[in-house]
This record gives structure tokens, C-alpha cells and sequence, in this order.
């Protein structure tokens, strides 16, 4: 099997539009239904020009799951370039993630790509649980960097409630569900202050819900 090239990396000129074509297929209308002739067709190319390039069809889905991975992970880390560490950058996590989600109207393509693939032993699966090991993970890190008393928890809870609110804003309809997730955080921010230094939440001011 031809190894899936590495996402990082730019592809020949077909092989950026049946990505292209690709990425915006699996999106909209889910991967089960995008086969690879409609792939092929819209990208102005072959099957075997896809196939040559991605190896089959889960390759491409895989090739598919990392660009997007990379996209948003530059996406957030622009966002959070020279925003002070600690609560600040929690909060920038939700305000990027409300930037984003403003132009992803089916919500969390890994979900999303998740919910075809699980169970089975498809390449795209490790490229899902890696994004979200890495949210997960910079939560960690920001709660740490706030000086909470348990960064693992908290910044396991921050996470939740930023997954809680993709599912919410897209599915559930709630048209403020990322803003009432950043006052959660602040809120949860505050009080493990508060736990790991009596009288320093006093500093964690409250806001409004924008």
C-alpha cells in the first residue's frame, strides 16, 4: 500500500485539487457518501491519478483529517500569539474557537469524520484523537500556567466545555453556547484558583456573557 503523504507537505498540482475537492466533500456531504469518482470528476483528473497520489480512498480521507488538523492548530496558535499566558490564553482558546466555528456550519470535522470511522481500523482514526489529545493537552498547559491546584482536571474540564460547545452552537442550535463555555471557564479557572491560593481568584474578575 502506498504510504499517505505527509500533510505538511504540498502535493502536485492535481494532487492539491483532488485534496481540495476532497476536503470540501467530506465535509458537507460526509465520507460514506463522497466516493472517488465524484472526487476524480470535480478535481478534473483520473481515479488513478487519486490513487497514485493518496493510495485509496481512506488515504485521501486521512491525508483529508491532517490538513485540517494542521489548519486549525495554526488557526488557534496565530490567535494566541502574544496573548499573555494563564486565563488570557484560555479565553483566547474560546474566542478562536467562536472565529472558527463561524465558518464550519456542519461543526467539529473530526466528529464528524469520527462518527464514520470509528470501530474500524482506518489511518484517519489516530490523526482524530491526536487533535483532540492536543486540545486537550494546551488546556492542560494554560491551566497550569494559571496556577491552578489540579491543572489535569481543570484544564480536562476546559477542554469538555470547549467540545461541549461545538456540539451545542451546531447541533443543539444554542446561538450563544461558546460564549456561556468562556464565562464556565473563567468561572472554573477562578474557583481552582481560589483552591490552590486562598484570595487570589479576587484578581480573576467576572465578565458578562458577550
Amino acid at each position: 500500500m502506498r504510504t499517505i503523504p505527509d500533510p505538511a507537505t504540498a502535493l502536485t498540482p492535481a494532487g492539491e485539487r483532488i485534496h481540495d475537492v476532497a476536503a470540501r466533500l467530506f465535509y458537507e456531504r460526509g465520507i460514506r457518501a463522497t466516493g472517488v469518482d465524484l472526487v476524480a470528476d470535480e478535481a478534473g483528473t483520473t481515479k488513478k491519478t487519486l490513487y497514485d497520489r493518496f493510495g485509496s480512498k481512506d488515504g485521501l480521507v486521512a491525508f483529508y483529517l491532517g490538513r485540517r488538523r494542521l489548519r486549525w492548530q495554526r488557526f488557534v496558535l496565530d490567535r494566541l500569539d502574544g496573548v499573555a499566558p494563564g486565563l488570557p490564553r484560555i479565553l483566547a482558546m474560546y474566542d478562536a474557537l467562536e472565529e472558527w466555528l463561524a465558518d464550519a456550519s456542519r461543526g467539529c470535522g473530526f466528529v464528524n469524520a469520527h462518527a464514520e470511522i470509528a470501530g474500524t481500523d482506518h489511518p484517519g482514526l489516530a490523526v482524530v484523537h491526536a487533535e483532540k489529545a492536543w486540545a486537550r493537552a494546551l488546556y492542560v498547559k494554560f491551566s497550569r500556567d494559571a496556577g491552578v491546584a489540579d491543572p489535569e482536571i481543570v484544564g480536562t474540564g476546559l477542554f469538555l466545555l470547549h467540545e461541549g460547545a461545538v456540539v451545542a452552537s451546531t447541533a443543539g442550535g444554542v446561538t450563544d453556547a461558546v460564549a456561556v463555555a468562556r464565562q464556565s471557564a473563567r468561572a472554573l479557572v477562578a474557583g481552582a484558583v481560589a483552591t490552590a491560593s486562598p484570595g487570589a481568584a479576587d484578581s480573576v474578575v467576572a465578565e458578562p456573557v458577550r
